[in-house]
């Protein structure tokens, strides 16, 4: 039959207090020790601070409640009672490591050999009090220093709070247990709820101390190993923060102000103090922190900075409030705990009243207690969030307990020899291979290094568009992470998830070029000119037919142009070309009508019809410079570019060529030269013609005519306004080698058309010849610079083609209006000047020439060739 439970406590005062620590015991078969931070860490100087109503005296109670529940329960270590030592931590693992010293001071031998009773006697020692296994401690730091010590005895410990990664090494903390999953755990969800909300780019802020700079340390591993995650910033908050200490913090974490995301490993006293400083400098809702479980679902950290802390995202293991627990501990009153030596303690804060004591004078700011005072109905009560996991960890160990007895003293009632003492290192073995269900209906196991599964709700602490302002459960985390976005709301309702990252994506078009050393910032480069986005990282050209796609993607096909028929460069020349021919058709048709007239006669028929085919072909250019490219198009334009002006110049010429002969003939004697006959005329013309024409065949036979697309001239910076240009294969200067066998012609005719300056006005167009080439010369010397100097023009081909065009329409013009315009005049209305004149010698004509170029030198005011001078066009 079980025992009854002995409630003793021993609560030594004054000098003692220093050597015999204030704790609680509590009677039983199998003793296991409690470690709880009752009170909080006190000024310098004094060990202890103020009472911890939550972290300490809840937790303190779950332990009592799990001990009441596994005594009372049949099943579990039936026949043995578990009992307890309970020690105050006072948040201090200094003072906490001095505590615990009680539970290994039974195994420490002592050695007895020399102490004898007065009578002789050996002396009867009190068997010492023996710990089996320690629940606890609380903080990280806490648990480290105590695990240091318990290992040496072999006594198995189960945190039901400590979460430090360093806690996982099962080498230094071999008989180290924890039911709450270890921060390298939380520190994985952390960075998963940082990647799922699409941030690069944080900063760290930890608490100076085991708990901060581990939690840190497994986040930055992590996210390095995870990739794609960068740190801005790593702060450590001192343990003794001087101050302004904060405000440097907030000043430090703006540095990097894109990192809007602030992971917190701290305690709660830091999380608020910064909170503050983050109000105090004005940046309310600029950070978005992601808390550890220090921050949880506590509201002591936000306290009066609720808009601060809007949109933090904090992480604790997963929990359930335990209904059991919670109609245990409100029911507790001063007389029915005091088991619990604190407990007058937590009633005086919990009620903010002050109970009467012998020798001590009542503060009189303060009620008097009356006892009747019940906890949840006289005072605010909300569970602890680690009191499922004191509960668990309990259980656990007294699980481990049975499965133990079951093994050893089979059959026996209560604890037998073989657990007596029990072996703390078979009693470790039995502890890692336990697995129930724990006080929340999860399992509760642990791995190889003594931790618990991961198992994470996700909070998120909402203050707008809500009716109840507080912290909302958005996801969670068991191995894997489960966020719901759509709970999800940032400062001021909003529902964007806002950015923090160092960069933000490139445009398209733009390739990065990453800063050294921090993957995830980079300076967006667009690529210009011709270029396009090859990969992420790199621009290529894109190939010399093609340009950049708007959004520089990748190339299109450059559209290919040509000169169109309506265009004001076309129209131009065409209109000039259009009104040549039929000044030309018009002339033509004239001579033909009048052949046998004196004036066509007397002009030269044979070499007038030559000379007006080539002005002909010269206007008939322009329609095939004009026309859309095609090899047919492009053999014309090599063959008539220089075919018309080369016979006008050959037929020029030769009628120059000729009268300078005569004349020059006539001042030496007055036998006529030779080949002035219009067979021999027509012959040399046709000599000259076929040199061009010779030219024009060797060029087929090296270079066949074809088109081209010209994609180098219409490519200008802005590749929007590129463009192919389809054309012949004729470059600028080949086109000009084509004319400039007519330019020779030209400047020859010129030249005799000089020297030929002093023969009578009317002699067979001299003159008219003569200002014919000195005009022509003037525009083609005016070409040549407007050819040439439009090379670099976006419109070269259009403005050249126009030139071109224009100059030798111009030419035309100028050799139709000079040499035959003005006999058409004559011959259409005025007949009566078209009638024979009579016939002269050549001699007389050669003499009169002579006689009119005396008078001519003698007075230059009388006019020229007076004497009217027709030769025999019979010879």
């Amino acid at each position: 039959s079980r025992g009854n439970f002995s409630f003793q406590s021993k609560y030594k005062t004054g000098a003692s207090s220093e050597t015999q620590p204030h704790s609680i015991k509590i009677e039983g078969d199998i003793t296991l020790g409690g470690l709880f931070p009752v009170h909080s860490r006190g000024p310098a100087g004094v060990p202890c601070g103020e009472i911890k109503k939550e972290k300490g005296i809840h937790r303190m109670e779950a332990m009592m409640y799990a001990l009441d529940q596994i005594n009372s329960d049949p099943d579990l270590l039936p026949n043995i009672t578990l009992g307890a030592r309970i020690l105050d931590t006072c948040s201090r693992d200094t003072y906490a490591l001095e505590q615990s010293l009680t539970f290994v001071q039974a195994l420490i031998q002592k050695d007895n050999s020399d102490v004898r009773c007065s009578n002789g006697e050996p002396p009867i020692i009190p068997k010492p009090e023996r710990v089996v296994g320690v629940i606890g401690a609380s903080a990280s730091s806490v648990s480290i220093m105590v695990a240091n010590v318990l290992r040496l005895f072999a006594i198995p410990q189960i945190s039901y709070a400590s979460t430090a990664p360093e806690l996982s090494d099962n080498n230094r903390y071999d008989f180290f247990s924890r039911v709450v999953p270890p921060d390298s755990f939380q520190a994985q969800a952390m960075v998963d709820i940082v990647k799922a909300m699409g941030w690069n780019y944080v900063s760290t802020l930890a608490s100076e101390g085991n708990y901060g700079e581990s939690g840190v340390d497994a986040f930055v591993q992590i996210s390095r190993e995870a990739g794609g995650l960068c740190i801005a910033q790593s702060i450590k908050i001192p343990r003794e923060p001087r101050p302004g200490e904060f405000e440097k913090i907030i000043k430090r974490l703006m540095e990097t102000s894109n990192a809007r995301g602030v992971i917190i490993f701290a305690n709660e006293d830091d999380i608020k103090r910064v909170l503050e400083a983050a109000k105090k400098a004005n940046l309310t809702g600029h950070f978005l922190f992601v808390g550890s479980d220090s921050w949880g679902a506590k509201n002591s950290p936000i306290l009066n900075l609720e808009d601060v802390a809007e949109g933090a995202v904090t992480i604790l293991p997963k929990r359930a409030s335990i209904d059991g627990f919670d109609q245990y501990f409100t029911t507790r009153s001063l007389e029915n705990n005091r088991r619990n030596i604190w407990f007058a303690e937590f009633w005086e804060d919990d009620f903010k009243c002050k109970l009467t004591r012998p020798g001590i004078r009542g503060n009189s700011g303060l009620r008097k207690c009356t006892g009747e005072e019940r906890i949840s109905r006289d005072s605010a009560y909300e569970q602890e969030g680690k009191v499922q996991f004191v509960i668990d960890a309990v259980y656990a160990m007294a699980h481990a307990l049975h499965s133990m007895h079951n093994d050893l003293c089979l059959g026996s009632m209560g604890v037998c020899d073989k657990m007596d003492p029990v072996d703390g290192r078979m009693l470790l073995s039995y502890i890692r291979a336990i697995n129930f269900n724990g006080s929340a209906g999860t399992g509760v196991m642990f791995n190889e290094n003594g931790d618990a599964p991961g198992r994470y709700d996700i909070f998120q602490y909402q203050l707008s568009n809500t009716t109840n302002p507080g912290y909302k459960v958005i996801g969670q985390w068991t191995n894997h992470l489960r966020l719901n976005a759509e709970d999800m709301q940032w400062s001021g309702g909003d529902k964007l998830v806002p950015d923090s990252v160092c960069s933000f994506p490139c445009e398209s078009g733009e390739r990065k070029r990453m800063v050294k050393g921090v993957p995830c910032c980079w300076h967006c480069e667009l690529c210009d000119g011709y270029q396009y986005l090859l990969d992420e990282f790199n621009c290529d050209m894109c190939p010399f037919d093609m340009r950049p796609t708007p959004n520089r993607t990748g190339c299109r096909p450059t559209p290919i142009i040509k000169l169109e028929w309506s265009s004001p460069w076309a129209i131009i020349p065409v209109f000039l070309a259009v009104m040549g021919i039929l000044a030309t058709s018009g002339v033509i048709i004239t001579f033909i009508r009048f052949n046998d007239t004196p004036i066509v006669r007397a002009s030269g028929r044979e070499l007038s019809y030559v000379l007006l085919t080539g002005i002909f072909l010269i206007y008939l250019i322009t329609f095939l410079m004009i026309a859309e490219p095609s090899t047919v198009v492009c053999a014309f334009r090599r063959l008539f570019l220089g075919l018309g002006m080369c016979i006008s110049y050959s037929a020029m010429l030769t009628k120059t060529n000729r009268i300078y002969r005569i004349f020059e003939q006539g001042k030496k004697s007055v036998t006529p030269p030779k080949f002035i006959s219009p067979t021999s005329q027509l012959i040399i013309t046709f000599i000259f013609i076929s040199v061009q024409l010779l030219g024009v065949f060797i060029w087929f036979g090296v270079i066949p005519p074809h088109t081209t697309v010209d994609f180098d001239e219409l490519r200008p910076p802005n590749p929007e306004y590129a463009r192919g240009i389809l054309k012949c294969d004729m470059s600028d200067l080949s086109l000009i080698g084509c004319l400039s066998y007519s330019m020779v012609l030209m400047v020859t005719c010129t030249v005799y058309a000089i020297k030929s300056r002093g023969v009578p006005e009317t002699f067979n167009e001299a003159k008219p010849i003569g200002f014919t080439m000195y005009t022509t010369c003037i525009i083609w010397l005016a070409f040549v610079p407007i050819f040439f100097g439009t090379s670099q023009s976006t419109e070269k081909m259009f403005i050249q083609t126009t030139t071109l065009t224009v100059s030798m329409s111009l030419s035309a013009t100028v050799s139709l209006g000079m040499l035959y315009i003005p006999k058409v005049y004559v011959i259409i209305f005025h007949p009566e000047q078209n009638v024979q004149k009579r016939k002269r010698s050549f001699k007389a004509v050669v003499q009169a020439a002579t006689v009119s170029t005396h008078l001519s030198q003698k007075s230059s005011d009388k006019q020229n060739g007076e004497t009217k001078v027709e030769p025999d066009r019979s010879q």
